[in-house]
C-alpha cells in the first residue's frame, strides 16, 4: 500500500469563535471533535498517517483530547507552527503576535513528510467524498511533467455558508480540462433566499451564483511542494514591508502564483458534499445537529472509534 498522510492544521488561534479552542471543541455524541471525522474518512479512503500542526502550548491538552487516542488506529506525527520558525537570517518582528499563516503551517511539516499528502483545517468537516477523490488523485502514476501535479477539492459555494454571519471564501476559476486558474479571495459572503451574495459597506448585497467552486484549503499535495514552500518562504520575508505585523503566508496565494507562473497544473475535485465548520460560536449547535443526523443515518458509528 502506498504510504499518504493526512496533515491537519490545528495551530490557529480561532479570534472569531470567542472563548475555547474551537479545534478542540466536542461536537459528536460521544466527545467527539470535528478531526475525529476528517480522520475517520481519511483513513477509509485510504490515508495510513496523521500529521497535526499544532501550537506548543497547546501539546498538551491536544494528545489528552486527541492525540493518544489516534495514535491507536495509526501513525501520527506532530509538528509545531511558531512565530519564530523562520529561515536563517530572519527574526520574528517585534510586535507580531502570530504565526506566518497556512504556507508556514504546512512548511512546519518538512521534516516529518516523504510521501503525497493532502491538507486541511481541523475546525473543518469535508464530507467523505473529497478525501476518496484527493487519494485517489494522490496514488495514480503520472507521466513525467516538468509542471508540478498537484489537486484540490472544489466545494460548491451554496454548501458551505454559515447561517450565522458572513464568510469569506476563495472562488475558484476552473478551465475546460478542470485545472484551476486562478482563486478569488472574496470576502463578506452571505447566505441568501437566492443562494449567495456578497454584502457591501452600505448593507446592499451583490448576488454570486452560489454553484461557483471554492476552496476550502483541502490540497491534494507533494513532498516537491515542501521545496517550493521553503523557497517562497524566504522570497516572503524578503519582501515584507517595515512595521507589517499581520501579513501572512497563505497556500491559496502560493498556488495562485504557481499557476500564473505556469509552475503547476492543479486538478480542481469537485465534491457535492456539504461542508460544515465552526466559525462563530452560534455554529456549534448547527454542526452538533448536523453529526447526531449523519449518525442516524448510518453514516457514521457511536462511538466512532472503538479499542
Amino acid at each position: 500500500m502506498k504510504k499518504t498522510a493526512l496533515v491537519i492544521m490545528a495551530a490557529g488561534i480561532g479570534s472569531r469563535f470567542g472563548k475555547g479552542i474551537k479545534q478542540l471543541e466536542p461536537v459528536g455524541p460521544n466527545g467527539e471533535i470535528i478531526m475525529d471525522y476528517s480522520i475517520y474518512d481519511a483513513l477509509e479512503a485510504g490515508f495510513n498517517k496523521v500529521v497535526f500542526i499544532i501550537r506548543k502550548d497547546l501539546e498538551k491538552d491536544f494528545k489528552e483530547i486527541i492525540g493518544n487516542r489516534i495514535e491507536k488506529v495509526c501513525e501520527v506525527a506532530y509538528a509545531f507552527q511558531e512565530r519564530e520558525d523562520l529561515p536563517e537570517g530572519f527574526s520574528c518582528p517585534e510586535g507580531r503576535t502570530k504565526p506566518w499563516g497556512t504556507g508556514q503551517a504546512v512548511l512546519s511539516c518538512r521534516n516529518l513528510i516523504q510521501e503525497p499528502f493532502v491538507v486541511i483545517n481541523a475546525d473543518d468537516y469535508y464530507g467523505k467524498e473529497a478525501f476518496g477523490k484527493v487519494h485517489k488523485y494522490l496514488v495514480e502514476d503520472r507521466a513525467e511533467n516538468e509542471k508540478l501535479q498537484i489537486c484540490m477539492a472544489g466545494f460548491v459555494l451554496g454548501n458551505t455558508l454559515s447561517d450565522n454571519g458572513s464568510v469569506t471564501r476563495g472562488v475558484c476559476h476552473v478551465n475546460e480540462l478542470g485545472r484551476l486558474t486562478g482563486v478569488t479571495e472574496t470576502h463578506n459572503i452571505v447566505k441568501t433566499p437566492e443562494g449567495a451574495a456578497v454584502e457591501e459597506a452600505d448593507g446592499s448585497q451583490k448576488p454570486l451564483n452560489a454553484r461557483n467552486l471554492v476552496s476550502m484549503n483541502m490540497w491534494g499535495l507533494t513532498p516537491a511542494f515542501l521545496k517550493i514552500l521553503e523557497t517562497g518562504f524566504v522570497e516572503f520575508l524578503e519582501n515584507q514591508k517595515e512595521g507589517d505585523l499581520k501579513s501572512e503566508y497563505l497556500l491559496p496565494t502560493i498556488v495562485d502564483h504557481l499557476i500564473r507562473e505556469n509552475k503547476a497544473e492543479v486538478t480542481v475535485l469537485k465534491t457535492e458534499d456539504t461542508w460544515f465548520g465552526v466559525t462563530y460560536q452560534e455554529d456549534k449547535y448547527i454542526v452538533k445537529e448536523a453529526f447526531s443526523k449523519l449518525i442516524q443515518e448510518g453514516i457514521y458509528t457511536s462511538p466512532l472509534f472503538t479499542d
